[in-house]
């Protein structure tokens, strides 16, 4: 079986990223929607011990995506990236959180691979002028 690219989403708040999941999970039901949201308590903010704790979930074979919602969220994600040692992570950079999450767990669904889903999310780039 075609093992599914997996969505984390890291955002300083537990209810935004519950949201994305919700609204995800609404018509995806077999794609991996992780989250790292908030710290202790579920307080505004990101924690490089949640976002690893996230990466432990997972299987080592598994691909995965990350969102994040503000820069030090960003920050916080490639520490943890780079403390935890993973090669088959990647963060999807100046991509809106919402749509971005929602189309690649659309296009892991479909069984496309990590690089595919990337390359579709390159459209969705935040621009400068």
């Amino acid at each position: 079986m075609n093992r599914k690219v997996a969505i984390i989403i890291v955002s300083h708040s537990v209810n935004i990223g519950q949201g994305i999941k919700d609204l995800i999970s609404q018509v995806i039901t077999n794609v991996p929607i992780l989250m790292a949201c908030g710290i202790d308590n579920n307080e505004i903010g990101t924690s490089i011990e949640k976002i690893q704790a996230v990466f432990e979930t997972m299987d080592s074979e598994a691909e995965g995506i990350i969102f994040y919602d503000l820069g030090s969220a960003k920050m916080n994600a490639e520490m943890a990236i780079e403390m935890f040692g993973v090669k088959n992570l990647q963060i999807a950079e100046d991509v809106p959180i919402v749509e971005g999450a929602y189309i690649a767990a659309v296009e892991s669904n479909m069984g496309k691979s990590k690089d595919e889903i990337l390359n579709s999310l390159a459209k969705l780039k935040v621009k400068e002028f």
